[in-house]
């Protein structure tokens, strides 16, 4: 995989689609992005002391009913990352990862879809280590402030592009999935109700239990209650 080394960028995303038309596996990393986002466009802080990448994938025969597996993936290569430090990570459906509770990175995937068959995907993947978390303090977390000696932002993404190169099962994605029997409360638009987690499918979906009937979830989010200790 073909890997791009920038000082600062408005965003990997937007930075790697200039490789689209070449064929070839590229990954993107900036020290600092000027405009990072997240998921349903929301802005994602980008401060320099973080790991923002971008990895570009073709495919050749992936099912497009199979592209929960980019994202389960990416979120093992970060996973394996925060653990390799020793710190204990867990996956909130359906794509951030957290530790304590609080978010340490978040994962953006944008794939282009032909013929059923999903021909390309765009990861991005924000990892925070010492940018600083200003006014996030509530729900974010950094490694830095989780280990006595944290480790270089170079460190850590060399490594989680080792993890993502490497391949990964949708068990290895479950092992990092802890609330999976619990109680959560889901937000699915103006609705919000507490209901009970009971497996995450294959495709990605989340089947939950509400007052006794089961049923799956293609888009919502979840949180947990206060009294859950990750």
């Amino acid at each position: 995989m073909k890997r791009v080394f920038l000082s600062e960028t408005a965003s990997t995303n937007d930075y790697i689609r200039r490789y689209l038309g070449g064929g070839e596996n590229v990954v993107v990393c900036a020290r600092r992005q000027t405009e990072g986002r997240g998921t349903k466009g929301r802005s994602f802080s980008s401060e320099d002391g973080g790991v923002y990448l971008s990895a570009l994938t073709f495919y050749e025969n992936l099912p497009a009913e199979r592209a929960f597996t980019i994202m389960a993936h990416a979120a093992v290569a970060v996973c394996k990352t925060v653990g390799s430090f020793g710190l204990c990570p867990e996956i909130k459906w359906c794509n951030d990862v957290l530790v304590g509770g609080k978010k340490i990175a978040g994962i953006l995937i944008e794939n282009a879809l032909s013929g059923g068959f999903v021909r390309s995907s765009i990861v991005g993947i924000g990892l925070n280590v010492l940018n600083p978390l200003t006014g996030l303090e509530e729900i974010a977390v950094g490694m830095k402030d989780l280990l006595s000696r944290p480790p270089a932002a170079e460190t850590v993404r060399d490594l989680l592009i080792e993890n993502y190169i490497a391949p990964s099962e949708f068990s290895d994605y479950l092992g990092y999935v802890r609330f999976l029997g619990e109680q959560v409360l889901v937000r699915e638009g103006e609705r919000s109700y507490p209901a009970v987690a009971r497996e995450i499918l294959p495709d990605g979906r989340l089947l939950i239990e509400e007052r006794g009937e089961r049923r799956v979830l293609s888009a919502a989010e979840i949180s947990f209650g206060a009294w859950r200790r990750s």
